[in-house]
């Protein structure tokens, strides 16, 4: 029997099957192991990224199209965070005097969508590797980087009305870009991203993501769900809580699922209905360099521990130093190679 694609093996978890060999789950990174490719439609780059340089050097500050000042710094791997110190809005009811609206790519809603869609994924074998588009926003994150975690957080439990009004009105302004990718993209898996939790507990309670964030997470979902299309969720730290509200609206994947969270347990509670992505919470030692022989073996033990039963992909790498690019990269070929090596036989 042929060996399943990289694409089906991974898809047979949405469906609560067991895969031929353990899945990986690597999203943008057009490596042997990823199961699918995210795809933005090329009318869209640019929208929310650093604009560039003069010179074609990385930025280390600038404004987002929402006005957010973002900084760029080794230590975080040039993640545009906000910069410290500079959220723009004080007072969430008055959220609609700070929030500044983008406008849509020019021929946004002239542009012959479909014929756009067949030239971005051109180079794509469907047959073999899967397509990926996004739900353009986290609203957690949202909030966040507009008022920082402590007004935000005050926000949520003082104002809760004025951050639903908030948060709708910006998932108004995704909803046509999430609409009009799920239609013509037809992607295989729809992913979602928001960040609703530190390592150890959620910033806030299961009251509260069903109140403000859940509604909005329906409604971004709601053109996948409408079509059959499974929805991969990205969100750190000890989430679990919110995982029977997750399943509510699609999540079919939750990566990156840290082991901060009980995941044997999420896995037996919630068979076939979602699956993990994750377990590997490797932090080199500081102080001395990382063997090959340790990191193959910690790999080994994370798959001998979530695998068996299937409902699991290996989802996570290994964050070196910050300006050792090159041995950062070599550790993280051993993790993909001994996932690759050891899952292969696994189930069998």
């Amino acid at each position: 029997m042929a060996k399943l694609s990289l694409k089906e093996n991974y898809l047979r978890l949405s469906r609560g099957e067991m895969p031929d060999y353990v899945p990986t789950w690597r999203l943008g990174m057009r490596i042997r192991t990823s199961p699918a490719w995210n795809v933005t439609p090329s009318i869209l780059p640019g929208m929310m990224g650093p604009p560039p340089s003069e010179d074609g050097s990385p930025r280390v500050e600038w404004t987002d199209a929402w006005g957010i000042t973002r900084t760029a710094v080794e230590e975080v791997g040039m993640a545009g965070l906000p910069k410290p110190g500079h959220f723009i809005l004080d007072d969430v009811t008055k959220w609609d005097k700070v929030v500044k609206w983008p406008e849509y790519p020019e021929g946004f809603n002239t542009v012959d969508w479909e014929a756009m869609a067949k030239e971005d994924m051109k180079d794509i074998n469907r047959d073999e590797v899967g397509v990926v588009t996004s739900g353009a926003f986290g609203p957690f994150t949202t909030l966040i980087n507009y008022m920082g975690f402590t007004e935000g957080l005050c926000a949520l439990l003082e104002e809760p009305e004025s951050v639903k009004e908030m948060l709708n009105n910006i998932c108004d302004y995704y909803m046509p870009i999430v609409e009009k990718t799920t239609e013509y993209y037809q992607p295989d898996i729809f992913s979602m991203f928001d960040d609703t939790a530190a390592k150890y507990a959620p910033f806030f309670s299961v009251e509260v993501y069903k109140d403000i964030f859940k509604p909005i997470y329906t409604r971004l979902t709601q053109p996948a769900n409408d079509r059959g299309i499974p929805i991969q969720f990205h969100n750190c730290g000890r989430a679990e809580d919110f995982v029977p509200d997750m399943i509510d609206f699609g999540v079919k994947y939750w990566d990156p699922a840290q082991t901060s969270n009980d995941l044997l347990q999420v896995k037996e509670d919630f068979k076939g209905q979602i699956a993990v992505c994750g377990g590997f919470d490797f932090v080199p030692e500081v102080g001395r360099d990382t063997t090959e022989e340790e990191i193959r073996e910690f790999v080994r033990g994370v798959i001998n521990k979530y695998a068996p039963g299937g409902g699991f992909a290996f989802c996570g790498g290994v964050t070196g130093r910050a300006g050792d690019a090159a041995k950062t990269q070599q550790l993280n070929d051993w993790v993909l190679d001994e996932v690759d090596t050891y899952g292969e036989s696994f189930y069998k």
